[in-house]
């Protein structure tokens, strides 16, 4: 049976493991750095090179998919409480070692901008990997969070003609040919104006009259005139809505719901979370001193 590396580093010393991952480093044709994304941390394989074909030792370069069949044992180095001493690797998928090099898989920092031109391969570095197991914790504990509070969840539509607060014209959704100036709605599919959802509140508020507690918890689009780094016009959006409630059960309802996923976040996601600080604090040290300033002043305010 396949392990997961992040159950392998709870696991104390024991034989015939099996493990499966990508390969982040190899070097002195020892040293494997395997990683399978269950964590950041990279589980560290030795092996003998006289005991396998050369065929194999050549086909261990960074972003080849292996499989392991070893021991684990006590680390003789330092950085890691155990290793695996290799017994079997059974290649699964080559990589190619000139392709590799032009690719973001080598182990250095890359810019965001970097990223983005290759955005098959950027949910393998530790940037994305950190967030993406990051939401998908926040995403369980934001289902957990109302499950255990007695609410129930509604998937709301995200082709709607629903206009909520205003906002609702942004995107379009229709059949008609593109480049048609056609007001004639009967020629849709829908027979009227539709368009993507900005928010399932009214669906939920519904809800909330008929079962009590309800949320919602999907896409929602919007968009405004803005070019701004921070500007999204797609974001995942929490809506509860309760009956028979005041202003200070809701205070209560979002204060407790925050604590939660701040306490979740802290006991499932440490070392994602260390990792984003330690980027964070770097890529602040390299800003010229009147950007720190100036991003010091904006977060204080």
């Amino acid at each position: 049976m396949n392990n997961r590396i992040v159950d392998i580093f709870k696991m104390e010393p024991t034989k015939d493991l099996v493990v499966k991952g990508w390969i982040r480093s190899f070097r002195a044709n020892r040293f494997i750095a395997l990683n399978d994304g269950s964590c950041m941390s990279s589980l560290q394989i030795v092996i003998d090179p006289d005991l396998f074909d050369k065929e194999i030792i050549s086909s261990l370069n960074t972003g080849a998919s292996i499989e392991v069949k070893g021991n684990l044992i006590e680390s003789q180095g330092d950085g890691q409480k155990t290793e695996i001493s290799a017994i079997e690797i059974i290649l699964i998928g080559k990589a190619n070692p000139e392709e590799v090099q032009k690719t973001i898989l080598q182990p250095k920092n890359h810019s965001l901008e970097k990223l983005r031109e290759q955005g098959h391969l950027r949910m393998r570095t530790n940037l994305f990997g950190a967030v993406f197991r990051i939401r998908h914790h926040m995403a369980f504990a934001i289902h957990k969070y109302f499950n255990d509070n007695g609410f129930f969840y509604m998937h709301t539509p995200i082709i709607t003609g629903t206009d909520a607060e205003g906002a609702g014209e942004t995107f379009r959704v229709t059949t008609l040919p593109l480049g048609e100036n056609n007001k004639d709605d009967q020629n849709d599919f829908f027979g009227k104006p539709t368009h993507l959802t900005v928010s399932g509140q009214l669906e939920a508020e519904l809800a909330a009259l008929a079962l009590g507690k309800a949320y919602t918890f999907g896409p929602t689009f919007r968009a405004e005139n803005s070019n701004t780094t921070r500007h999204l016009a797609e974001f995942w959006m929490v809506e509860p809505e309760i009956a028979f409630a005041d202003i200070n059960d809701d205070i209560d309802l979002g204060e407790d719901f925050l604590k939660y996923l701040i306490d979740y976040a802290l006991n499932n996601c440490e070392e994602d979370l260390n990792f984003l600080n330690q980027r964070e604090k770097k890529e602040q040290q390299q800003l010229p001193k009147d950007k720190r300033n100036e991003l010091s002043l904006i977060r204080k305010n």
